[in-house]
C-alpha cells in the first residue's frame, strides 16, 4: 500500500501531496493532541463512486473535537464537500479516507489552549484491512493484557490519537504472538472491542454485541445492527465475558478499515467450526450488497 496521492486538502486548500507537511515541535506529535476519522469510499455498480456515511463519519470528526476541547473551525457541509474534492482531485474510484485535526505549532506544555488546530484531508488506495484472506477465512484473535480505557481515563467515544497508544500497545503484542488481531477488555473484565474494531458474537442464533460503555460506536457496527434487526436477527446489545466468546457459535469484527472480518479462532480456541459461520455469511453478504 502505497499512501502518496496528487493532492491533500489542508486548512482550507488543496495543496501537492509532497508540500503537506508540519513542524516537528507541532504541540500534538508531542502530546497526542489530535482526532481523525477513517472514511471508505467504494466504486458501486452504475460506474460511480459513493462515500459510505460521510454525514455520520463527518458528525463522529466534530463530535471528537468537541470532546478534545479544540473543536474544528469547519462546518459539516464545509468538510463534506471538502472529502469529495479531495477523492475527485486525486482520481481515485476506491479508497480509504483520513480526516485529521491536529494541534500545531505554538506554546509547549500541556496546557496550550492557543496554539491553532489544523485539519487535513487525505485519501489513498487501501484494501481489505485484516487481508482479504480474513474477510473470506476468518482471523485468529488473541485476548491482549492490554485493558481498554476506562471511560473517565480516556475519552473512549472519540477518536483521539492519543486513545490509540493503547490499541498500538494491544496489536503489537498480540501480532508478535502469530495472532491477526488483539481482543481487549474493559477494565472490569469484560469484552469491550478490537484494537481497531467492534466485536460480534452468535449464539443459537442470537447476535450479541457489546454496549457503547467503553467503546467507540462504530458506523459499521450500526450498520450491521440494522441490517441483522431487518433481516429478523434478536440483536443483544449488553456486555458479555471472554469465556462467552470461546463458547460462540460465530464471531466476527466491523469496522470502516475491517468491514465484516470473520473471526475463527480465539486464544487458540476454535469459534464454531472453525469457518465463518451462516450468520456472519449473511451479514457479510448484505454489507456488501449495501455497498
Amino acid at each position: 500500500m502505497s499512501l502518496k496521492t496528487k493532492k491533500i486538502w489542508m486548512d482550507g486548500a488543496m495543496i501537492p501531496w509532497e508540500e503537506a507537511k508540519v513542524h516537528v515541535l507541532a504541540h500534538a506529535l508531542h502530546y497526542g493532541t489530535a482526532y481523525f476519522e477513517g472514511i471508505r469510499c467504494y466504486a458501486v455498480t452504475n460506474g460511480r463512486s459513493a462515500v459510505f456515511r460521510l454525514q455520520e463519519h463527518i458528525r463522529r470528526f466534530i463530535d471528537s473535537g468537541q470532546i478534545l476541547g479544540f473543536p474544528l473551525p469547519y462546518s459539516s457541509a464545509q468538510l463534506e464537500q471538502a472529502t469529495l474534492e479531495v477523492v475527485r482531485a486525486n482520481d481515485l474510484k476506491e479508497c480509504y479516507i483520513r480526516p485529521l485535526a491536529f494541534v500545531g505549532l505554538g506554546d509547549m506544555g500541556l496546557y496550550s489552549p492557543d496554539n491553532p488546530l489544523q485539519v487535513i484531508i487525505a485519501a489513498c488506495r487501501w484494501g481489505a484491512y485484516l487481508g482479504e484472506e480474513g474477510i473470506r477465512d476468518g482471523i485468529r484473535a488473541k485476548v491482549s493484557s492490554y485493558a481498554r480505557h476506562h471511560v473517565n481515563v480516556m475519552m473512549t467515544k472519540s477518536k483521539i490519537a492519543g486513545n490509540y497508544v493503547n490499541s498500538v500497545l494491544a496489536k503489537n503484542e498480540v501480532k508478535k504472538a502469530g495472532y491477526d488481531e488483539a481482543i481487549m477488555l474493559d477494565t472490569e473484565g469484560y469484552v469491550s472491542e478490537a484494537s481497531g474494531e467492534n466485536i460480534f458474537l452468535v449464539r443459537d442464533g442470537v447476535i450479541k454485541t457489546t454496549p457503547l460503555n467503553s467503546i467507540l460506536p462504530g458506523i459499521t457496527r450500526s450498520s450491521i445492527v440494522s441490517i441483522a434487526r431487518d433481516r429478523g436477527y434478536h440483536v443483544k446489545e449488553e456486555r458479555f465475558t471472554r469465556d462467552e466468546l470461546y463458547t460462540a457459535d460465530e464471531a466476527f469484527f466491523t469496522g470502516t478499515a475491517a468491514e465484516v472480518t470473520p473471526i475463527r479462532e480465539v486464544d487458540d480456541r476454535r469459534i464454531g467450526s472453525g469457518r465463518p459461520g451462516p450468520i456472519t455469511g449473511e451479514m457479510q453478504e448484505t454489507f456488501f450488497k449495501v455497498i
